[in-house]
């Protein structure tokens, strides 16, 4: 496999783990309503576990609200259990077809927890990232051992590959940077 596919498949793979990190911070909550707090909680209906965004409407009419709508009425009352199930610091309050939830003022000290939180989701994208150059410095030193890549190729490929690793690290810290911002704001 030439260098050139390599840092493409690395660098693919990075994107990749920078896009779980950003899902995964969408899903800390901040002192705004958002829809991906309650999207991904599974709910038993119809015999099976579903996600609540597979089940019903999730909108917020206000900036700490979140209404949920399900489409069939019969999975109001699974959908609330499974929110109060996820402990997710809301209760569900059931108000005709739909469900809605009010976020509470978050305290200083739980805006620290979420902070924490974050930076722990931060680090495992960084290490994932790092995991990626690992793997792909393994493929190049495979590569030159069999005789595919010259040694000055796989010296630039490696150089290559540092600079997509920092720039990828990079990209995560901003979005770190940017979240413990959102958290903190009151």
């Amino acid at each position: 496999m030439p260098s050139d596919e390599i840092l493409l498949e690395a660098e693919d793979k990075m994107m990749k783990s920078e896009e779980v990190v950003v899902r995964e911070f969408a899903a800390v909550r901040t002192g705004k309503a958002s829809p991906a707090l309650v999207e991904n909680i599974q709910a038993e209906v119809y015999g099976s576990m579903m996600r609540i965004r597979e089940l019903a409407n999730i909108s917020t009419p206000e900036p700490r609200m979140l209404v949920i709508q399900p489409w069939d009425v019969g999975s109001l009352h699974p959908i609330e259990k499974a929110i109060q199930k996820a402990n997710i610091g809301m209760n569900p309050t059931i108000q005709g077809k739909l469900i809605r939830l009010v976020l509470p003022e978050l305290s200083q000290e739980r805006r620290e927890e979420f902070v924490k939180l974050t930076k722990r989701l931060a680090e495992e994208g960084r290490v994932a990232i790092r995991h990626v150059r690992r793997d792909a410095m393994d493929a190049l030193k495979k590569e030159k051992a069999a005789g595919s890549i010259p040694e000055d190729e796989e010296k630039h490929a490696e150089k290559e590959l540092q600079k997509l690793t920092d720039q990828y690290i990079g990209k995560i810290d901003s979005h770190l940077e940017h979240k413990e911002k959102e958290i903190m704001t009151v």
